[in-house]
């Protein structure tokens, strides 16, 4: 059986329409994820414990902290690690100067374990939805 004119139009514009479709869903997640710079413009330093305040933050979103490794690090610690300026024995340090930490869902605490750096403000914590 014949196919009428403009049949192989439609069937590139559907495949067209279909790759277009692919290429949006592969993307999503990729789009929907951002990175942020710790502290603005100053990086990770001295009284950033205001810094998340009014921004929004994503499961898949990049924090990106920016410091000298010979003054600061940076730990993930628990509420109470966050709220009392201590580390577990078992806490990771980061201590490159540009570590990136991809969030979850749910609350993420950093501090600044060197010296008293945490006790004026050297910590965060992020939400993140």
């Amino acid at each position: 059986m014949a196919l009428g004119r403009g049949s192989a139009c439609r069937g590139q514009l559907t495949k067209g329409i279909i790759l277009l479709l692919c290429l949006i869903f592969s993307q999503h997640e990729t789009i929907q994820a951002a990175t942020h710079v710790v502290g603005g413009r100053h990086g990770w330093t001295f009284n950033v414990v205001d810094w998340p305040t009014g921004k929004t933050f994503y499961a898949g979103d990049v924090l990106v902290f920016k410091y000298n490794p010979l003054f600061h690090n940076v730990v993930a610690v628990d509420s109470d690690g966050y709220n009392n300026c201590t580390i577990s024995s078992d806490a990771k340090e980061l201590k490159s100067g540009k570590d990136r930490i991809t969030l979850s869902t749910g609350t993420s605490y950093f501090i600044c374990s060197r010296f008293d750096h945490c006790t004026v403000g050297m910590k965060i914590a992020v939400t993140a939805v």
